[in-house]
């Protein structure tokens, strides 16, 4: 985070003052294109398919932060990244990841472009969550969701 005249703003990008305007240098996370970041979206249906349960229990799993959906471009209706389902069980630490980013303010659409950004980590975070190095990224989310 950037501190900028006084407060820090996470959901902006960067921002530098030159004078008094605030000239932008990188984009804010819901501005990023999800079809690009993420590879593969699936419907809750097959979501349900994959985790061995109902879909009224996926959207429970949502709306409890289990699991994060969002409206991918030229799809209609929300769709789940399908890296969020491993071994037909939501990732390891994605539902703690995704209530700090959650009481951090953070909607579902940041979350996901974040998870799939390739920024500071080796790699994305989905991908350090997926093979059981979440422990740099849970840290990263709590400092971002302060």
């Amino acid at each position: 985070m950037v501190r900028t005249s006084g407060s820090y703003s996470r959901l902006s990008g960067t921002r530098a003052l030159a004078g008094n305007v605030i000239v932008m240098t990188e984009p804010r996370l819901a501005d990023h294109d999800l079809s690009v970041l993420v590879e593969e979206w699936i419907d809750w249906a097959t979501a349900a398919s994959l985790l061995g349960v109902t879909v009224g229990k996926v959207r429970t799993m949502i709306r409890e932060h289990e699991l994060a959906a969002a409206v991918p471009p030229g799809m209609k209706g929300q769709h789940i990244p399908a890296l969020f389902i491993q071994d037909g069980l939501p990732v390891k630490g994605l539902g703690g990841l995704l209530h700090v980013l959650h009481d951090g303010r953070y909607e579902d659409r940041e979350i996901i472009a974040w998870l799939f950004l390739d920024d500071d980590l080796p790699g994305r975070p989905i991908d350090a969550l997926r093979e059981n190095r979440g422990s740099e990224v849970k840290r990263r989310a709590q400092a971002m969701a302060l």
